[in-house]
């Protein structure tokens, strides 16, 4: 009996292969480990004490598809790496006393020297900090149309300000709380930004449409079934009357922001 017959297509390649570019760098090779670059595309460093923490959410959903098909990328390096001594030291006590311990300013220094090693173009350099500007969704615009970025996640007490100072670091929070290190809201601002590039969502009025693309947060959403529990879908959304359904929208957009988020509100009437 002869033998079935075999299929002969070629396997498709990765998507990223052919666009790998190698940078030198002078950092011992037990203290970084390089990750080889996709050419082009905008890249996520994020120096921490929990590198086993990435990606995270970030290798879900769409970011993760994003993540694998070569659309940005992310590299976690082990800040323990460059740590002090036998036992890889990173933090020492304040200065001046009182509680916790604070990252050293020789060791983070080590870290963000090999981060940045070899960048090119626009990098911002950003630590996640509870004292810094809120992020937003400007931040995010911003830094999607950036070569890349490196993110500094604190601990302990913080680090030693004259890191900050020597390398001109960018302050971002999550938000007015305090949490135990910055891993949690570098992931959330990667996020925030990846899904502004393009392809990684599929749908770019989907950016266009939603909270803080003009100022205002989003209207209502409504899907099937048309009635649930005695509550109905509005009626002008079932309409086909795009106009109508347009001014709707940005009525209770207006009406949600005015209610919800005076601040920003209030902003709308200010200059840039």
């Amino acid at each position: 009996m002869p033998d079935e017959p075999q299929d002969q297509a070629t396997p498709r390649p990765p998507r990223a292969l052919g666009r790998k570019t190698i940078r030198p760098t002078l950092t011992p090779r037990e203290l970084i480990t390089p990750t080889p670059d996709l050419k082009g595309v905008w890249k996520a460093k994020v120096i921490t004490l929990f590198p086993s923490a990435f990606p995270g959410v970030l290798g879900e959903s769409l970011t993760g598809k994003a993540l694998q098909e070569g659309l940005w990328q992310l590299e976690a390096i082990d800040l323990r790496q460059f740590g002090i001594g036998k036992h890889r030291n990173v933090d020492d006590t304040p200065a001046g006393g009182g509680p916790g311990m604070v990252l050293r300013a020789d060791v983070l220094g080590a870290a963000i020297e090999a981060a940045q090693a070899g960048v090119q173009g626009h990098w911002p350099l950003i630590y996640l900090s509870p004292r810094g500007k809120p992020m937003n969704q400007a931040l995010m615009r911003r830094l999607a149309r950036t070569e890349g970025v490196t993110l500094i996640c604190g601990r302990f007490e913080g680090v030693d300000e004259r890191v900050l100072e020597q390398y001109r670091v960018e302050e971002v929070s999550l938000g007015d709380f305090v949490m135990t290190g910055g891993e949690i809201a570098a992931q959330a601002l990667i996020d925030a930004t990846v899904r502004l590039m393009p392809n990684v969502l599929g749908n770019a009025a989907s950016v266009e449409e939603e909270s803080f693309s003009s100022g205002l947060l989003e209207h209502p959403q409504y899907t099937r079934p048309a009635e649930w529990q005695g509550r109905a879908i509005p009626d002008v959304l079932m309409s086909g009357h795009h106009g109508e359904i347009a001014r709707w929208r940005r009525a209770q957009s207006e009406r949600i922001t005015r209610e919800r988020r005076p601040d920003l509100w209030a902003a709308r009437d200010k200059p840039d």
